[in-house]
């Protein structure tokens, strides 16, 4: 159970950011610091603004990230972007400025990899929408190593290698021969979809990281007699039912509600809103009435401690620097 939970991982970091900060630590005790930690590994955001290293460690840091970034942006994807008829689109460059606002050293080339699921290979300058991103993004981040090994499976069929040898047994010795598919055909009419399926189910079946559900990329392929390798990833971030079982983004029909982070984002707006009103009448000569107000309490997501004083670093250089400047 430890090792399937990614336990050690954990307690590995815990350790380590104690050691790092414990001074900060010491004024509010090691049993609060392990409490708030672990809870922000059960609520998904102890991955904010860590290292990629971090970010990519398990499949639940995954899942964990993947839903940060659709709460915190999928209101561009509604409401900000270059405007189009139906909905706003932004570049994979943007997307990638999205991405480093939760982890300042994502790699741009996981980023580029998404856009060429929506975009087909290598026209990446275009504008994608912030679903289409959202669901190759999961796809390509959560199974990286997966398609990694599933590109290399591709390359090999086109070039007229099995990846799964066959054991032929005869009086002397086991000689491995290859089944040779027949290399009749363009690399855009892509490889025969039954044959590609027994090669990534073998894959799935000895891979040690994360895989789609093997019974859906059955049913998925069985549709097709040939495909390409982007028509493969295509169709793996289009289907509903691997979103439903990797478990980090709702359903496209539902991408954009999320009545909590709504009723919360409601209550800010009606506060800016009166606000703006009571400057108004301020400006026009009468006495302001501010709104009577209840603090709003949002709760933020833990932070490694390590941040906090960097920044209180940064803050206080701030400070020498105003002061030298008004002696």
């Amino acid at each position: 159970f430890a090792a399937q939970r990614h336990v050690l991982t954990y307690m590995e970091d815990a350790v380590s950011q104690l050691l790092e900060n414990r001074e900060d630590i010491s004024q509010y005790g090691i049993a609060r610091f392990f409490t708030e930690y672990f809870n922000s590994v059960r609520q998904g955001t102890h991955i904010l603004f860590r290292e990629f290293s971090f970010v990519q460690a398990t499949p639940h840091n995954r899942a964990s990230f993947l839903r940060t970034f659709w709460r915190c942006f999928r209101t561009v994807g509604k409401n900000g972007g270059k405007y189009s008829s139906i909905c706003y689109l932004l570049t994979v460059q943007e997307y990638h400025c999205l991405l480093q606002l939760l982890c300042p050293d994502f790699p741009m080339e996981l980023t580029q990899k998404a856009a060429r699921i929506v975009l087909v290979d290598d026209a990446t300058d275009c504008l994608m929408s912030f679903s289409d991103f959202l669901f190759a993004f999961q796809i390509q981040f959560y199974y990286s190593e997966f398609l990694e090994s599933v590109a290399a499976i591709y390359q090999d069929l086109l070039a007229g290698k099995n990846p799964n040898t066959v054991i032929v047994p005869t009086s002397s010795s086991g000689q491995h021969r290859q089944r040779q598919p027949p290399n009749d055909c363009s690399p855009l009419d892509g490889v025969e979809a039954s044959l590609f399926y027994e090669c990534l189910e073998s894959l799935c079946d000895r891979s040690k990281y994360s895989c789609p559900p093997s019974a859906f990329v059955k049913e998925m392929l069985s549709s097709a007699q040939r495909l390409t390798f982007y028509e493969f990833l295509m169709a793996l971030a289009k289907d509903q039912r691997i979103n439903r079982a990797l478990g980090a983004l709702p359903d496209k029909g539902d991408l954009f509600v999320d009545p909590a982070m709504d009723q919360e984002l409601e209550k800010l707006v009606a506060q800016v809103s009166g606000l703006s009103v009571s400057g108004r009448t301020s400006s026009s000569g009468d006495t302001p009435n501010l709104p009577v107000r209840n603090s709003l309490r949002i709760n933020s997501p833990w932070k490694p401690l390590h941040h906090r004083r960097k920044m209180d670093a940064e803050s206080e250089g701030s400070n020498e620097e105003t002061d030298s400047s008004e002696n």
